[in-house]
């Protein structure tokens, strides 16, 4: 692996900075969590679920608790600090660091549930993970004396095997009313509500165990529920953390492309102990030219979407309720996450024979890259337009209309 403190005379972009000791997500909790995600890389991708102990390792590791509401013991933590974190976590699996990330994002949704509600999820502690299935919404809820009948059958439920709580995204069934117009609310479940089939079979991030989940006549309180749009959408809070404020989309993409940079870097370093081994008498892969030339490309472009994943954290924590941040954000994520899997695929192609064999690191890695970028939120085409509009948007605003600077996009 490249050491960047040698190569550039700074810390790794991505790397943690320092963390407060009474804040979670310090170095050595992230350092253990990722440590123990190493041991269980292996089973996890063979086995299609994280073992128990890995789990406990990014809970006390304090990924479930980062965006939890301070007056439940949570950490209203920032976007960087779980971006840096989860990268850490997935140089040694990716599949770990994304279901801990996962519990991170959706604890911030499930802070936006009403009080009686996240009493419930917290009221014995923050370390709570939650999974979910927001979007797209299925099933269909009832309204029933005092709470909602929900049925349905959601997949891709990313580590809904220990889960404690799952959120499901469902159509309201209007009452009998002609002017009753449609709506998607969100229900918290506990996790023993809800039947999990075994349907997750993915080339990739298979240890996320990411399955499909069903419930029929669950009933689920009014106080267990809000509209979905409220849950993904902005609720400016003056003076309130920028976890409590931003949009789901703001650090979103970058947090779903920490995994694959993380399992990039992972091949990187797989693939360059490759390379420098000396075969007897023979001389090393990297004497090569064209090795040469894949090993800086692709080490160049793991570190440009280093340097856009913690430009677009930070952007996130400083401008939580600002437009332009929001595309330029979603923009800078489907880029990073283009920019992975060519990294990777020219690592996988010059690899040599070994380096696609079924057990091996890079093999999963480009699995794992792959995956990820098959994600709908990380898709070039919904971000790239998303972005033209801000961008016209930007170019007719009025002085002191509220939207970022263009020093703001470009820092």
């Amino acid at each position: 692996m490249l050491d960047h403190a040698k190569l550039y005379g700074t810390k790794h972009p991505a790397r943690l900075r320092s963390v407060p000791a009474d804040r979670a997500l310090t170095e050595t909790a992230v350092r253990r969590a990722a440590d123990a995600a190493e041991r269980g890389a292996r089973a996890a991708d063979q086995d299609r679920r994280l073992d128990p102990a890995t789990v406990a390792a990014l809970k006390e590791a304090g990924l479930a608790r980062h965006f939890v509401p301070r007056r439940w013991g949570g950490q209203e933590g920032t976007f960087a600090e779980l971006v840096a974190a989860t990268v850490r976590i997935a140089e040694r699996c990716s599949s770990a660091a994304w279901c801990g990330m996962l519990w991170a994002a959706h604890g911030r949704f499930a802070a936006r549930l009403p009080e009686q509600a996240q009493r419930e999820l917290w009221g014995n502690g923050p370390d709570v993970s939650i999974s979910a299935a927001l979007v797209p919404p299925s099933g269909a809820a009832r309204p029933v004396p005092g709470g909602w009948s929900l049925d349905g059958r959601w997949d891709c439920v990313s580590g809904v095997g220990f889960a404690d709580w799952v959120l499901l995204a469902a159509p309201v069934v209007p009452a009998d009313s002609a002017d009753a117009r449609p709506c998607v609310r969100v229900f918290a479940v506990p996790g023993s509500d809800v039947a999990v089939h075994d349907t997750w079979h993915s080339t990739g991030l298979r240890g996320t165990g990411s399955d499909s989940v069903e419930v029929h006549g669950v009933l689920v309180p009014d106080h267990r529920s809000a509209v979905l749009d409220d849950v993904l959408g902005a609720a400016p809070e003056p003076g309130a953390a920028p976890c409590r404020q931003a949009p789901a989309h703001l650090a979103g993409g970058p947090m779903l492309c920490a995994p694959a940079l993380g399992a990039a870097r992972h091949a990187l370093a797989a693939w360059t102990r490759w390379a420098t081994a000396a075969p007897a008498g023979r001389p090393t892969a990297l004497d090569d030219a064209s090795v040469q030339r894949a090993l800086a490309r692709s080490a160049a472009e793991i570190d440009a979407v280093e340097l856009l994943l913690a430009r677009a954290a930070t952007l996130a924590d400083a401008e939580p309720t600002a437009p332009q941040a929001l595309a330029v954000n979603r923009r800078d994520a489907a880029v990073a996450v283009e920019l992975l899997v060519e990294a990777v695929e020219r690592l996988f192609r010059t690899g040599g024979a070994h380096v696609r064999d079924d057990a091996g690191e890079i093999q999963r890695a480009w699995r794992d890259v792959h995956t990820v970028a098959a994600h709908g939120a990380l898709r070039l085409d919904a971000s790239a337009g998303a972005f033209a509009v801000s961008v016209a948007s930007a170019d007719r605003a009025p002085a002191g209309s509220g939207t970022v600077p263009a020093q703001a996009r470009q820092r």
